[in-house]
């Protein structure tokens, strides 16, 4: 099999799906915002999408941010703080297509918990070891795992944790919040 020129640039990576091969460009792999090529190519044509996608998603987090901060036991600035800090994050470190990054449902019920037992102090330092143990589950590629787990279990997890912030919120309905 004859390489052209063009490919012999690019590192080689087999897939293992057959004698199927992929060429991937070196600056693919880097975030966006080191991407150079990447930010004229996609980004700056799309300014105005881009910068519309991005005030869309923000006013959708805040009351997101403020309702799992609640649940969580927080004050309701401290979520938006977090969300304001995963957006920054996420800009920088890049990220895909249809993904928002933002606070999740699951880890507001997990939280609290920690904050009720050991206070606020705690809570930065599990979310720094979360993030940490997410950037190891990345570098050991375990998200391919995923594929095993199957729809009807992903849909259980999902309802039950519906039913789990209904029940957080029972005693603010009733009028029994602190």
């Amino acid at each position: 099999m004859s390489r052209t020129s063009k490919e012999a640039d690019l590192p080689y990576c087999a897939s293992r799906t057959g004698s199927r091969t992929s060429r991937v460009r070196d600056d693919e792999s880097l975030p966006p915002i080191m991407n150079l090529v990447h930010l004229r190519s996609e980004w700056a044509p799309n300014v105005t999408r881009e910068l519309l996608a991005g005030a869309v998603v923000a006013l959708a987090l805040i009351p997101e941010a403020i309702a799992f901060s609640i649940i969580a036991g927080v004050d309701p600035k401290v979520g938006l703080y977090a969300s304001f800090c995963i957006a920054v994050v996420t800009a920088f470190a890049g990220g895909r297509p249809a993904m928002i990054s933002a606070a999740t449902g699951a880890m507001a019920l997990l939280m609290v918990g920690l904050v009720k037992d050991h206070g606020v102090g705690y809570l930065f330092a599990a979310t720094i070891l979360t993030g940490l143990l997410q950037i190891v589950a990345g570098a050991l590629r375990l998200g391919n795992l995923m594929r095993f787990v199957s729809r009807s279990v992903v849909t259980g997890f999902v309802n039950a944790l519906a039913i789990l912030i209904f029940l957080a919120q029972m005693p603010e309905l009733l009028g029994q919040g602190t």
